[in-house]
This record gives C-alpha cells, structure tokens and sequence, in this order.
C-alpha cells in the first residue's frame, strides 16, 4: 500500500502542486489539505481518492505558490470611514484635537480583509487534471514496488519448499535414530533375550506416529501452492494472503514441536524466518 505521486503545474496566474502519498493501513484513512477555494470539490476529491487508493493512510496536499502580484488584503472601506468618524466624535468630546485618525483606524479590527475568491471551474479543470497526474505517478509507484514484492514473495516461498523437500532424509534418519533409542533404552533395563520383538514394533509404530508429521507437510504444500494461486489473482487479495500466511505458520510451527530432532528444528527456523519476513510484506499489499 506504500505510494507516492505527485504533479506540478501553472494553472491561470498560480503554480500548482500535487501530492499523494500512502503507507500501510487495515482501512482507508484519509487526510486531505487544500485551499480553501476549493472546499466545495473535497468530496468529489475524498471519493476519486478512495477510489484510485483502495486501502492505506493516505495524505494528499493540494496547494499553490503566491502570485506577489495578487492583492492579498484589501480595506474594508465603510468599517474604516466609521471607525474615523467615532474616533472623531471621541476626539471632539474630550476637547482634543483629533490627529492620524486614519492611521488609527485602519489598525482597528476588521479594517483589512482578504478579498472573497470563488471557484473559477476552468481553473478547477486545470487543478484536476494535476491531481490525476499525480494519481497515475502514484499508481506507478506501487505497481514498481508490487512488482519487485511479488518476486520477493514467489523466492520466499520457494524456499520454505525446498526446506520442506530438505526434510526427506532428516525424516529417515530420525526414524532410525529413535528406533535404536528405544532399543537401546529397552536393554538397558530388560534382558534383550526376553524382549517381546512384536510388541517391541507395536511400541515403536506408537511412537513414530506421534511424531509423524507427513500430514503437516502436506498441508504445508497445500498452502504454498494456494500462496502462488491468490498471486495470480490481481489486486485486491493482501487479506487472503495474510490468512494463507498465517496457516503456513500454524503446518511450520507444528512441524517444530514435533521435530525432536536438532537438524530438523534448523530447517524450521529457516522457514520460520522465510515466513515472517513474508508477513511483513503482505502488509503492504492491497
């Protein structure tokens, strides 16, 4: 969700410019600044920005540089005449001569103003088309950045495959390391000759089954192939990633606790690291 545009431009006598940023957000938060001219077109603008920005905190700005040729106050002419006239009369009253009542007066409240300015719509023509310049700027930003994550996503996940194809002889070694452990064990305490071999077996199915964890990889691939699947779907799917995410972490995370093997738990941290650095990036996918 991560994005920037911007646009500049002469529109009439003032410079323009545009910009529109977002960063990564559950909702669509927006937060808009522009002149006070154009307070009329802020919903049609809150609604095109929705539109185009989907989802994220987004900050848009809209403003314009001074034309110093532009008269920015101007006097309040009756107001100033009056204030004259009751200084006059005050000065009158007191027996006192009455000097630079103008300047006195045109320090009094009110006395200047900024001149009313309204909506020009071929101006608002001109600032448009700067804000869906911007927009576009924007929109290329995030497919650049979309582009370069998607490759990141599709490594990542290629790599806790690989890590789970990794397990195969780990898997075999294990079953023969926890076979002769138990044997081992087993003699320790009972004459090898009384050992009943059947029951023995029956005692080592029980056991490996406890620690099978074929299902959890085949799930785990299951997830990954949905992973790559919701990829290809186009825009609009960070949500579904982030759950298939979250269920790749549950097959990774049940394939440590049954590992009870040290070179299995390292490839399962690998995968749990491959993992998390994805859930951080699906965060910024619409």
């Amino acid at each position: 969700m991560t994005g920037y545009g911007k646009a500049e431009g002469v529109v009439g006598s003032r410079k323009y410019r545009v910009e529109v940023r977002s960063l990564n957000s559950k909702q669509f938060d927006l937060n808009a600044r522009l002149p006070g001219v154009f307070r009329e077109k802020e919903m049609a603008l809150r609604k095109l920005l929705r539109h185009r920005v989907i989802r994220g905190k987004c900050d848009f700005f809209l403003n314009y540089e001074e034309d110093p040729t532009e008269v920015k106050h101007e006097i309040n002419a009756p107001l100033v005449q009056s204030y004259i006239s009751q200084l006059d009369s005050l000065a009158k009253n007191a027996g006192i001569e009455g000097e630079n009542l103008l300047s006195m007066a045109i320090r009094m409240p009110d006395a200047l103003q900024s001149p009313k300015e309204d909506l020009d719509e071929e101006v608002w023509d001109g600032v448009e088309k700067l804000v869906f310049e911007a927009l576009d700027a924007f929109d290329t930003f995030r497919e650049t950045e979309g582009s370069a994550t998607l490759e990141d996503f599709k490594g990542r996940i290629s790599t806790i495959r690989e890590e789970s194809a990794n397990l195969d002889p780990l898997l075999v070694t294990r079953l023969e390391r926890i076979r002769s452990r138990i044997s081992s064990n087993l003699e320790e305490v009972i004459d090898k000759t009384k050992i009943d071999v059947n029951r023995f077996e029956q005692e080592v199915l029980f056991y490996i089954e406890k620690t099978d964890v074929s299902e959890e990889r085949s799930r785990l691939a299951a997830h990954c192939d949905h992973f790559d699947e919701i990829l290809a779907d186009g825009i609009g799917q960070g949500k579904k990633l982030g759950f298939i995410a979250q269920e790749i972490g549950r097959e990774i995370n049940t394939l440590g606790s049954k590992a009870n093997d040290s070179d299995i738990q390292r490839l399962v941290v690998i995968m749990k690291d491959e993992l998390e650095k994805i859930k951080e990036q699906v965060l910024n996918v619409l």
